[in-house]
């Protein structure tokens, strides 16, 4: 080989070199233009219960939180091998079984999380519920039964005994699951006392909705004393639109259908010595016929009554009341009741649903909060304010047009309940 081709080859080769290690150390970069292994090294899962950990209550949720991608499957099984259902919460901090886990279990929870990149990752964890615990249960009641058809003021209502404390009332409230078909959310809200939490929309529901209620609060914890007693479900809708309006200035009852005043019925309210309470309230139960019986009060009776509906947990009821027609229209003289004639209740009956709008105005005094279910006797910033875990932001009632009338429009500590009847 000449001097001439020895320097040529040599001149290739030298021109060559940076091309051939330019190849091998150039970054291959993801089509998203991150760095390569960045979407796996990002994806981050952390999981509760920790692994290993003992005496969780049946009460548990998966906790899930990620960073560089989302949850995609969560999976849990007991210690012999069984699935156990479930769903995430709609803001995906946690999987939260169907059913109260067991007593005394071991159980294993696998979520897979995947990156932007389509990479997925699996983190488990390993724990054991505690034994039954010998604590005291809180009772609770969830006044929402399931197959039912309720009026579109119904609120959800959960009342406890004894009282939630409030630093307990958010572990509580994260427990209560309202889900609503079609879509209106809404907030819990609780009684100053904690003896009753509310769940409404900022507006009546829609009629045809469908409501499903979850109460799961066994066995979780409340406080240092108390655990939640049982978890409970139900399902109902929501019938057509029927609010009642009492004036007590004019001693009437407007009957309203669908937006549309349907009748006027003459009333006579409380006397002056027991006024009938002023305010929006619920219609909370029906009876053909009753017993009221006050017996031990300062003004002891006991009557027989037909097509009675309940309104307040003191005792006021709208019903039939024949030894009062001469006074319906004109003069107050019930023991706080609504009276009316024989024929008019029998048609009310017929025509309301449990949680129905009624509204009374003009007595001598106002409803006390938590005497009833009375979610819609407060403006809605001042019902938000009593949830104790944060509204999502924007939820406001619609804008009220024109005057309509109680019920047809955007919506603007007691006694304990029992079973008795009382009323006048």
């Amino acid at each position: 080989m000449d001097v001439r081709r020895r320097l040529t080859l040599f001149a290739v080769t030298i021109a060559a070199t940076p091309l051939i290690l330019g190849g091998c150390t150039a970054e291959r970069r993801p089509a998203d233009g991150s760095a390569p292994g960045r979407a796996a090294a990002d994806l981050a899962v952390t999981v509760s219960p920790v692994d290993r950990t003992r005496d969780v209550p049946v009460s548990a949720e998966v906790g899930t939180s990620v960073t560089g991608g989302k949850v995609t499957a969560v999976t849990l099984t007991d210690d012999k091998g069984r699935k156990i259902s479930g769903e995430p919460r709609e803001d995906g901090s946690s999987w939260v079984p169907g059913a109260p886990l067991e007593n005394g279990r071991t159980y294993t929870a696998e979520v897979t999380a995947t990156g932007s990149s389509g990479r997925s990752t699996v983190k488990r964890t390993t724990f054991t519920t505690a034994p039954k615990s010998n604590k005291q249960e809180i009772t609770s009641t969830l006044y929402f039964a399931g197959n039912q058809t309720y009026g579109t003021a119904m609120p959800v209502t959960v009342a406890f005994d004894p009282v939630i404390p409030k630093e307990a009332r958010a572990a509580v409230q994260r427990r209560l699951f309202v889900k609503v078909d079609p879509p209106q959310p809404g907030t819990w809200s609780w009684l100053e006392d904690g003896s009753q939490v509310y769940y409404r929309a900022p507006d009546f529901w829609k009629p045809g909705t469908r409501i499903s209620v979850r109460a799961a609060l066994e066995g979780l914890p409340i406080g240092k004393e108390y655990v939640g007693d049982d978890d409970r479900r139900a399902t109902s809708k929501i019938g057509r639109q029927v609010a009642l309006e009492i004036d007590n200035a004019t001693k009437q009852m407007s009957v309203f259908q669908d937006h549309k005043l349907v009748r006027k019925i003459p009333v006579s309210l409380g006397k002056p010595s027991t006024p009938s309470s002023s305010g929006k309230m619920v219609i909370m139960e029906k009876h053909q016929q009753t017993t009221f019986d006050t017996r031990g009060s300062a003004d002891p009776y006991v009557v027989d009554v037909e097509d009675a509906q309940r309104y307040t947990w003191g005792g006021e009821f709208i019903h039939a009341a024949p030894w009062s027609e001469g006074d319906q229209g004109n003069t107050n003289v019930s023991h706080g009741c609504a009276n009316i004639s024989s024929s008019a209740a029998d048609w009310l009956m017929g025509v309301t649903q449990v949680g129905d709008l009624i509204t009374v105005k003009g007595t001598e005094v106002q409803l006390e909060p938590g005497n009833g279910w009375t979610a819609w006797n407060v403006s809605w910033d001042e019902f938000a304010r009593g949830s104790a875990l944060p509204v999502p932001p924007g939820l406001k009632p619609a804008p009220v047009m024109g005057h309509g009338h109680p019920g047809a429009v955007a919506g603007g500590s007691s006694p304990a309940p029992g079973p008795s009847a009382s009323g006048g």
